[in-house]
């Protein structure tokens, strides 16, 4: 595999198992409430809260655990108090890793990501010491057998988005984050599916991965997301079909 968003193209291979591991209600709440919190409880001016409701629909949430979690956020129901930060650290071969926390227990989160890190041959860093290295992108993915390239250039640019990229047989639409939701509903009302769409870091370059530490690094990156209070998980390497396969 190659490409400029290496980790958006494992998840798309583990999402199903992911899907299955109970944890993705738990993120999505908690995207909600802080959602919520920063900018409203009305999704009509809050893009952040539309999409992450639009997140929680696509998961099936009950509507009652959606609307919960809103009144969480705005303080109509008691709730968890939840800190949002960003952790930045390398992991093995010098990969660039950021790691989004959403967590009510901060010194815990702190001692089990710092463990993770220093388990997998990597580190923790500096606030900002990769962070450069990473750009904020709307990502919708497609299905290339569904869909041309041209036929989605053409839809996507049109809708707003900034360009078009394909790969693997997937064809990943990049928008502007403040676009994201314009896109996507275009999208929607074109009929095309999509694989995947998320507000997402994609790493300006990528480092090569091979053997162990290619499989290394994979599990840092699962150990990482298996956490409850991770919500995202960003790195800048790239590993072969094969490394994907045996880790």
């Amino acid at each position: 595999m190659s490409g400029h968003s290496k980790w958006s193209t494992i998840k798309r291979k583990k999402g199903k198992a992911d899907a299955q591991r109970g944890r993705v209600f738990t993120r999505l709440i908690k995207e909600i409430i802080v959602a919520a919190r920063n900018g409203g409880g009305d999704p009509s001016v809050n893009p952040r809260l539309r999409t992450a409701i639009n997140g929680a629909k696509t998961a099936n949430m009950p509507s009652s655990n959606i609307e919960k979690a809103i009144k969480k956020g705005t303080g109509e129901l008691p709730g968890m108090t939840i800190e949002e930060f960003t952790y930045e650290g390398y992991g093995p071969g010098g990969v660039a890793v950021m790691v989004q926390i959403a967590t009510d227990n901060k010194n815990r989160i702190t001692a089990e990501v710092r463990h993770m890190f220093s388990k997998y041959g990597g580190n923790l860093g500096e606030t900002g010491c990769v962070g450069w290295l990473f750009e904020k992108k709307g990502l919708i993915a497609c299905n290339t057998d569904k869909y041309s390239e041209d036929q989605l250039m053409e839809v996507a640019i049109e809708a707003g988005g900034e360009d078009v990229k394909s790969e693997d047989g997937m064809c990943d639409i990049l928008t502007d984050p403040a676009d994201f939701d314009a896109v996507k509903e275009v999208l929607d009302q074109k009929g095309i599916e999509y694989e995947m769409a998320e507000v997402t870091m994609i790493p300006q370059n990528t480092i090569k991965l091979e053997g162990k530490q290619a499989q290394t690094m994979l599990k840092l990156m699962e150990a990482l997301e298996d956490n409850d209070d991770v919500q995202n998980v960003y790195a800048n390497f790239d590993i072969s079909e094969e490394d994907m396969e045996q880790a």
